[in-house]
């Protein structure tokens, strides 16, 4: 990284990132590339990356209380869950070209979009969230799952989470955004300290890319909480299509 403007690329892309990410997900599949473009191999990327993606939810997290939106304990639950998922995704070498992989996530995606479109609408304000009991154990156990990918590559993920979150604990999409943020910053941290003992990090870069996540991350849940459920899915929708053709067309 020897340019000036290359330190403006790292800050205007984390924004970016962090924004988008907050809000729906998958900007992870921004900040990827433009690491790869300033030099880093993938796997050093991919490492680097983690930092940002820690400072930025944590902002996201701090930002969404700062509204009065925080859903502990039982964030803290789906968390530890994933953490150690995440030490197991970051630790497993996975044997697929980065071209089947994209395609597959392309898939997703865009499977992703009409779970959006025709899964029937909830009316969250006449049903009571569903975070204890059976709603628990099985949130525990998909996010240990999650963890998983999120260890592996996390890029996409949070439109998956958002939609679980969602669908089955009848969260509102405002408070799912809180607990997604607050569950990728818990196991973003396990995944971080595999590629920091593996040596796949680069501090510098990471703290710079940092700077953008942090800062569109906490304008971004402040806003999705004034905004509401409309704007997140219609965000949502948008995101998960641009993703899907990004992902098949322009690997």
């Amino acid at each position: 990284m020897d340019e000036w403007y290359h330190y403006i690329l790292l800050i205007v892309t984390g924004f970016a990132v962090g924004f988008i990410n907050t809000i729906a997900g998958g900007g992870s599949l921004l900040s990827l590339p433009v690491l790869i473009f300033l030099g880093l191999p993938p796997s050093v990327a991919n490492g680097t990356n983690r930092v940002a993606i820690i400072i930025q939810t944590a902002l996201a997290t701090t930002g969404f209380k700062s509204k009065g939106v925080s859903t502990f304990p039982f964030n803290m639950y789906l968390g530890i869950s994933a953490l150690l998922g995440a030490v197991v995704g970051a630790t497993i070498a996975v044997d697929i070209s980065g071209a089947v992989f994209n395609k597959i996530l392309a898939i997703i995606m865009v499977t992703v979009v009409f779970i959006i479109l025709f899964m029937p609408k909830i009316n969250v304000t006449d049903l009571q969230e569903r975070v204890t009991g059976k709603y628990l154990w099985l949130g525990i156990l998909a996010f240990f799952f999650f963890g998983i990918y999120g260890g592996f590559i996390n890029a996409g993920l949070g439109f998956i989470i958002i939609l679980f979150l969602h669908y089955v604990n009848h969260m509102t999409l405002v408070r799912a955004n809180a607990t997604k943020v607050a569950v990728v910053c818990i196991y973003t941290l396990s995944a971080l300290a595999v590629f920091v003992l593996n040596d796949k990090v680069n501090w510098k870069i990471g703290l710079i890319l940092a700077i953008g996540n942090g800062t569109g991350a906490w304008v971004s849940s402040r806003i999705s909480v004034k905004k509401g459920d409309g704007f997140i899915k219609t965000f949502l929708i948008i995101m998960v299509v641009v993703m899907a053709i990004k992902l098949w067309f322009f690997n």
